[in-house]
């Protein structure tokens, strides 16, 4: 049985100068973090597709209702916000175009919290003004109904060990959220990707979860996507070593077997995957250096049979569109 409370409010934590924040993506991660930001006593609002009532995190078998506006339309909220977090998938970036516009002024900071390994890229044709803080989440969330997100595991978010990546960590200082600055993000950047790299397409494919790989031939594979996901990543200049593969394979062992992935969520919900920032990602690094990915190509042709998908061409290609 779980047990219902309110979100810590912003007034049990005065702070000097609160912040305001806006987080693009009222999913999953985005409404984990956004339950975060309010924690740590800033003034946060939820942006949403569609209307959304008493947004609720569970964790640990208690339920938080986050008390923030919510708002549907880029207009809702006023402009110029000092920090601006996207949490939307990789595939849904066009949609965030109108808010990224409207409330970035030329001292917000933009936090990509997606997958991935080339954020500047992605996110470039978005920022009018501002600058973007690339940052890698280890946190694992499922939305179980519109408003309800069960919070599994993972309190962490790794940004590069710049001026903006601390002001970022002193944002969420007074969450339980861990905010830790990495001075070779690249490896960084591949050393997430392989968490994917493998557990990800897998599961999506097999609709199945993470007890798929504990079969032999399945943890072989995956070992495989690993391997070659090591190999891309080094050429890249990612300090990733046969260890990490093997540590990978840990990380997997030590998961609930019944842990889903977000690309099994999305499959099973019938939404567009993120295998071009994924798989993709890997495969194209093999292309540029000669690397043979010959698993992961197999792999990820029979992701884009599923459909739904959109290329790294196409979010890299973006038009703003209305919020």
């Amino acid at each position: 049985m779980t047990r219902s409370t309110r979100s810590p409010s912003a007034a049990a934590l005065p702070l000097e100068r609160p912040q305001r924040a806006a987080v693009v993506g009222a999913g999953a991660v985005g409404t984990v973090v956004a339950e975060a930001v309010h924690a740590a006593g800033h003034r946060v609002t939820l942006c949403a597709r569609r209307p959304l009532e008493s947004p609720t995190v569970e964790r640990d078998g208690v339920r938080s209702r986050l008390d923030v506006p919510v708002a549907t339309r880029a207009a809702e909220v006023d402009p110029g916000a000092d920090w601006v977090l996207v949490a939307t998938k990789a595939q849904d970036t066009p949609h965030t175009v109108g808010w990224i516009r409207h409330l970035a002024g030329p001292s917000t900071r933009v936090v990509a919290l997606q997958n991935g390994i080339d954020h500047h890229d992605r996110f470039a044709p978005l920022l009018a003004s501002g600058r973007l803080v690339p940052a890698l989440v280890y946190i694992s969330a499922e939305r179980l109904s519109r408003s309800h997100v069960l919070h599994r595991w993972g309190r962490r978010l790794v940004v590069p060990r710049d001026a903006d990546g601390a002001d970022f960590a002193e944002l969420l200082g007074r969450s339980s959220i861990e905010v830790v600055r990495h001075a070779d993000f690249t490896t960084a950047a591949w050393g997430k990707l392989l968490t994917n790299a493998a557990a990800n397409p897998l599961t999506a494919l097999t609709q199945q979860r993470m007890h798929v790989l504990h079969q032999s031939d399945m943890r072989e594979l995956a070992h495989g996507l690993l391997t070659e996901a090591v190999a891309a990543g080094r050429a890249e200049g990612a300090a990733l070593s046969g260890a990490d593969a093997r540590q990978t394979l840990d990380l997997y062992d030590g998961l609930n077997p019944q842990t889903g992935t977000s690309m099994l969520a999305d499959r099973l919900a019938g939404r567009p995957l993120e295998y071009d920032l994924i798989t993709g990602a890997v495969v194209r690094a093999g292309d540029r250096h000669g690397v043979p990915v010959p698993l992961s190509r197999a792999v990820l042709a029979l992701l884009r049979a599923q459909g739904g998908g959109a290329s790294r061409d196409a979010l890299l290609g973006l038009q703003p569109r209305p919020s």
